[in-house]
């Protein structure tokens, strides 16, 4: 009865809507009239609000005609969460919500046959039917749809309803100039001009980086290795011609572990038509950052990762570092859901980020975070050109862990590509300050010469492997526990510094 009396209440505001959206359409309204704004000027207004509230960008702050300017000056996919009338604390409930319910499935029906009747009544040419404007959503579990749609007044009556938890443009990214790149982005080559003193050799035959000793990792190896817990990585994939990823995964003294890899970003242009292209990188970052948390120690002379024997499960969700359009945010949150719903994952690295909110991706973060998972998320790396711009999304989330990158010395200084700000948790060594081309050591593409790889996201990869080093200590421990073990062996701890959070971890402290 409550769910029938819910789909009715529903029913009637929509048609209220529907009523009032007729008047107005009659009127032909200056406001009905306006054209959409240009990239220019949009690009502006986000990178004013972002300057002036030293935040990312967020959608729900954008008034109606900047949001359907944003639709229309981009793929026309609109994002849309819903909830029941009256429903609170989704971020704490979305991995209990079963939306195949009927006091979930009625809402979504409902909503849809709104957006169907009024795109006809409004544009009687189109005649579109749910079909043609419904998007396949396979994480089958989260509270939102996609739908393409590009009507304005439509738009603003859905986000006046309280059934609707967000309307966003899902695709919308800023021009070139504001577009944020990644100095750890896609291209990956070994470096075979390696200084003597950026590595020491160790048994059998691997490179430990300069930097492992600035967290004083390899000090840490002796009480654990990071056996028995799982890191879900979420980047770009991974490389099938570096072996240490595959068939030497299990090697020298990495033993008894497990390599998953899957994938669900879909680089064709009509991905939502089609299956993921599967857990191959194609850039390379995401290799980088599974060798610094998880490359075996083996033989041949590469470099090794921090949990050397951590199980690793590598999800291509994206296809470089930027979650800047619709494939990227519906691939990187379909990734959540499923390292969410993976029973031996403990931790989530995402060195990968945005200068917008997504709502999309961030219901993949609540759930995954209500699953327990501790989420390492990257500050921001980018260019010198960016810098203007402070922690990226998600690591602005309270729901994960932000991390930079800072330069060796006394005092903490930011990597010359790294980002900063009040939502930093920890910081970690990855750049000499003598030369900005002299950062840590990881896999290559393919065979033994490492490559080197720096900033905010190799911070956050190496992050991500001491706290699964401490995690591998006693399995029975809590996200919590683990992150105040992390926090007390900071450098900075109990103090919390503005721009750099609890500092440098130090990892032997922290698994002892």
């Amino acid at each position: 009865m409550k769910f029938r009396k819910t789909y009715l209440a529903l029913s009637v505001v929509l048609l209220g809507l529907a009523a009032c959206s007729k008047e107005k359409i009659t009127e032909q309204s200056a406001a009905d009239l306006q054209e959409p704004l240009t990239r220019v000027a949009l690009n502006a207004i986000i990178k004013n609000e972002i300057e002036t509230k030293n935040d990312v960008f967020h959608w729900k702050n954008a008034n109606d005609h900047v949001l359907w300017s944003s639709v229309v000056q981009s793929d026309s996919i609109v994002s849309i969460g819903y909830q029941p009338k009256g429903f609170t604390q989704i971020q704490d409930k979305i991995h209990q919500i079963n939306i195949q319910e009927p006091e979930w499935s009625n809402i979504k029906n409902t909503l849809l046959s709104f957006i169907v009747e009024e795109t006809n009544r409004l544009n009687p040419q189109e005649k579109v039917s749910q079909t043609d404007i419904l998007l396949p959503e396979p994480d089958g579990v989260l509270p939102h749809f996609m739908v393409k749609m590009h009507n304005k007044e439509i738009i603003s009556q859905l986000r006046s309803m309280p059934e609707v938890r967000f309307v966003e443009p899902l695709g919308y990214e800023m021009e070139e100039d504001f577009q944020e790149r990644s100095d750890s982005g896609c291209g990956l080559s070994p470096n075979n001009n390696i200084p003597s003193a950026d590595y020491t050799t160790t048994s059998p035959s691997v490179k430990i980086p300069w930097n492992f000793y600035n967290m004083n990792i390899p000090a840490a190896w002796s009480t654990s290795t990071g056996a028995g817990i799982g890191v879900a990585l979420i980047d770009t994939g991974t490389y099938p011609t570096q072996s240490k990823l595959g068939s030497a995964f299990n090697s020298g003294q990495s033993q008894g572990r497990t390599l998953s890899r899957t994938g669900t970003f879909n680089s064709d242009f009509w991905w939502w038509k089609t299956k993921p292209d599967g857990p191959n990188d194609k850039c390379g970052h995401g290799t980088q950052m599974a060798g610094l948390i998880a490359a075996p120690r083996g033989s041949g002379g590469s470099a090794v990762g921090v949990a050397y024997n951590c199980n690793l499960l590598s999800i291509r969700g994206t296809g470089d570092v930027v979650v800047n359009g619709s494939k990227e945010k519906t691939g990187v949150k379909n990734a959540l859901v499923i390292a969410g719903n993976n029973n031996g994952t403990k931790i989530i690295s995402m060195s990968i980020g945005d200068v917008f909110y997504s709502s999309t991706v961030a219901d993949g973060i609540y759930y995954a975070y209500n699953k327990g998972k501790m989420i390492f998320a990257a500050a921001g790396t980018s260019t010198s050109f960016t810098n203007w711009v402070g922690v990226v999304f998600p690591a602005t989330m309270s729901q994960t862990v932000a991390i930079t990158g800072v330069k060796d010395g006394s005092s903490l200084n930011r990597c010359n590509t790294c980002h900063s700000g009040s939502a930093v948790d920890f910081v970690a060594v990855m750049q000499r300050s003598s030369n900005n081309s002299r950062t840590s050591l990881t896999l290559a593409k393919s065979g033994n010469t490492p490559a080197s790889v720096g900033g905010s996201s190799a911070a956050t990869a190496t992050t991500a492997g001491i706290a699964a080093l401490v995690w591998a200590t006693n399995p029975n421990q809590s996200r919590s526990q683990v992150l105040s073990r992390l926090k007390n062996a900071a450098s900075i701890y109990p103090s919390r510094n503005g721009q750099y959070g609890w500092g440098i971890i130090d990892a032997a402290q922290a698994v002892n």
